[in-house]
């Protein structure tokens, strides 16, 4: 099981040793940040995050069994007007975590916050076409695809494609206890 945390600065120093490469970096982070990742970059993203108004929550994903800081995974575009989100950032940066189920349980935490807490009516997400894991894991979360963004970003001198997604809060009733 695992809990989510608000991302403070005392986290920055893991998830820049989490993010080893400039590709890795776009997949995770999109093209808000540049490679290397670094302490002003993280300060930018959480300086008008977690508080009662903030249109962007961050948290640290920590394993209840060992205390240990193992992911990360973000709540932005907050929409209060209009009852939506994006889902993002998500990264289970801890090797030794990954293929054990943790994104999902990561997803319906972040999930739960967005209906049940913020009483939001929808939350999208982008995940590229070749991260098959992570689309499987939104997929057996309840999001559905709405759309390929086709070579919506470039890196290097290729270009990724990105699939849109969404998952409604009628959705997330339905799949919550699955």
């Amino acid at each position: 099981m695992v809990e989510l945390k608000y991302f403070e600065r005392s986290d920055f120093k893991q998830l820049i040793d989490w993010v080893d490469s400039p590709e890795f970096l776009l997949q995770w982070g999109g093209p808000g940040f540049d490679y290397p990742l670094n302490d002003t970059q993280l300060e930018n993203y959480i300086e008008n995050a977690n508080n009662e108004n903030a249109d962007t929550l961050v948290y640290k994903v920590i394993d209840k069994e060992t205390g240990e800081v193992i992911g990360h995974i973000s709540l932005g575009k907050i929409d209060r007007k209009n009852q939506s989100a994006r889902m993002g950032k998500v990264l289970v940066g801890n090797n030794t975590a990954r293929g054990k189920g943790i994104g999902q349980q990561m997803i319906k935490e972040v999930l739960k916050i967005a209906f049940d807490g913020l009483k939001l009516h929808r939350v999208s997400l982008g995940v590229f076409d070749f991260n098959v894991p992570a689309i499987a894991c939104y997929e057996k979360a309840g999001f559905i695809k709405e759309g390929l963004h086709r070579d919506s970003r470039k890196n290097g001198n290729e270009y990724w494609s990105l699939w849109q997604m969404s998952i409604l809060e009628n959705e997330w009733s339905e799949t919550r206890n699955i």
